[in-house]
């Protein structure tokens, strides 16, 4: 099964909304992550993640199929050298090590791409397996901040991870 991180294409907005349109996934995300998720919207993200020079979101594809996306967003001002890390995969694919190989693929982009020197991803405490990907693809636990994440009438605990520039494999 081989990973591929790519642009974006129109045509990809058909599988984008396959994968997309499930609780399960958009429980986990932020509101601006819609549910249910439809084509249009699909097609509104796909033209989004297109805009950006360097691009910051790229498709997560496997065997030739749009099966998530994945994106590092650079900070400004104080937080100039840290971007943050988001990401997601089609529920079919997960418990498959394909999030922490899309995760590692996109610190190498990301570290060559921008002028940061940390990734950081947010998570919740119950988002058991975001924070083992993330743990496999090397970053750390940086903090706990308690129930600041409310999603669907319900506080959660935020748990921040961290990857540095200097900690990259060296292939």
């Amino acid at each position: 099964m081989q990973i591929t991180l790519r642009p974006f294409e129109p045509r990809d907005a058909d599988a984008l909304a396959k994968y997309a349109n499930n609780y399960n996934i958009s429980k986990n995300l932020t509101n601006k992550f819609p549910f249910p998720y439809t084509k249009k919207d699909a097609e509104i993200f796909i033209t989004w993640a297109l805009s950006h020079n360097p691009l910051q979101v790229m498709a997560i594809e496997i065997d030739r199929d749009v099966i998530g996306s994945i994106g590092i967003h650079p900070l400004a001002d104080i937080y100039a050298k840290s971007a943050e890390l988001g990401y997601w995969i089609g529920e079919s694919f997960w418990g498959k090590g394909i999030a922490t190989g899309a995760i590692e693929e996109m610190l190498v982009y990301g570290f060559e791409a921008f002028d940061i020197d940390r990734v950081f991803a947010r998570t919740t405490q119950v988002n058991l397996a975001s924070q083992s990907a993330l743990k496999k693809a090397g970053f750390v636990l940086e903090a706990k901040l308690n129930a600041t994440i409310f999603k669907n009438n319900e506080y959660f605990d935020e748990l921040i991870f961290g990857f540095r520039k200097d900690s990259l494999k060296k292939n």
